[in-house]
């Protein structure tokens, strides 16, 4: 996790000039009044329309420049971040892009403007309540019956990250073979409810996606306390597809690229609430072009 910050520290680095004046032009999707999903669903491609990015700071945190434009959310709103690694790691996603703006694979900056435009009109209580839920249906809880290989597959794997998770936040939370999954205590779900109010807002708002990418709480409360790797939640959280495509075989090409998916979108919620959840701001000389 943190090698991975720090190589976007690197790559950032140069990116950290300080333009002055230029014109302020909206860049993105604009706003949709009938949207209700929990994160903006970017546009799919547009072609590159700018050479340079460089990050400044604004009074209201720092702001991601395309040549003199600012960038702005899909309602309008100064694109500012809180934190000076959150704001490398976005500018790092616009410069990577090539001829084509590839808005699919922007998941730090469409976590931003969601954080920023809020369009669901959350307060913080409902995102952490909408989180919690998942443990009603969490992936590693529900657990078969049959076949015998991967009944033991399932204990092997899922149980030591739910005896984890017990013991770091001292609840119960078990597992079932019921249709109806696992009897949640109402203690376990308070205490999860208070452990998650210790974050910011732009940080539940990670949390909230990382658990929406894996169908489970307990994985992301792994991997968000470094329990586990991106790659050991997602395959955990895929166990039994993994089980089938083992024994029946792949799409050749589909499996891997929803496989790589999941993994970026997973990897960038986890940063995303890491960058967040900072509250230092990254010390080192600015580099001027």
């Amino acid at each position: 996790m943190w090698r991975s910050c720090l190589r976007l520290w690197d790559e950032g680095r140069r990116l950290l000039n300080r333009p002055r004046g230029g014109l302020i032009a909206s860049v993105g999707p604009g706003p949709n009044p009938r949207l209700q999903a929990r994160a903006y669903a970017p546009l799919t491609e547009r072609k590159r329309f700018y050479q340079n990015v460089s990050i400044t700071q604004g009074e209201g945190g720092f702001e991601i420049n395309l040549d003199h434009r600012k960038l702005k959310t899909p309602q309008a709103k100064l694109f500012t971040v809180p934190s000076e690694a959150l704001a490398i790691a976005v500018a790092t996603e616009w410069d990577s892009q090539q001829d084509t703006i590839k808005f699919y694979t922007m998941h730090l900056t469409t976590l931003c403007n969601t954080s920023l435009d809020n369009p669901t009109q959350r307060n913080k209580d409902q995102l952490i309540r909408a989180a919690v839920k998942f443990l009603d249906t969490d992936t590693i809880c529900y657990r078969v019956e049959e076949p015998e290989t991967l009944v033991e597959l399932q204990k092997n794997e899922w149980d030591p990250v739910i005896e984890w998770a017990e013991k770091r936040y001292g609840v119960e939370i078990g597992s079932s073979t019921s249709i109806m999954g696992p009897s949640i205590p109402a203690r376990t779900q308070e205490v999860l409810i208070s452990h998650l109010a210790s974050y910011n807002m732009w940080a539940l708002q990670g949390i909230e996606f990382v658990v929406t990418q894996l169908k489970s709480m307990v994985l992301t409360l792994g991997l968000i306390d470094l329990r586990l790797t991106v790659e050991q939640a997602v395959l955990l959280s895929r166990l039994e597809e993994e089980y089938q495509i083992q024994k029946w075989g792949n799409i050749e090409w589909a499996h891997d690229y929803e496989l790589q998916e999941l993994r970026a979108r997973t990897a960038a919620g986890a940063l995303f609430v890491h960058l967040c959840s900072e509250s230092t701001t990254v010390k080192h000389k600015l580099l001027r072009e």
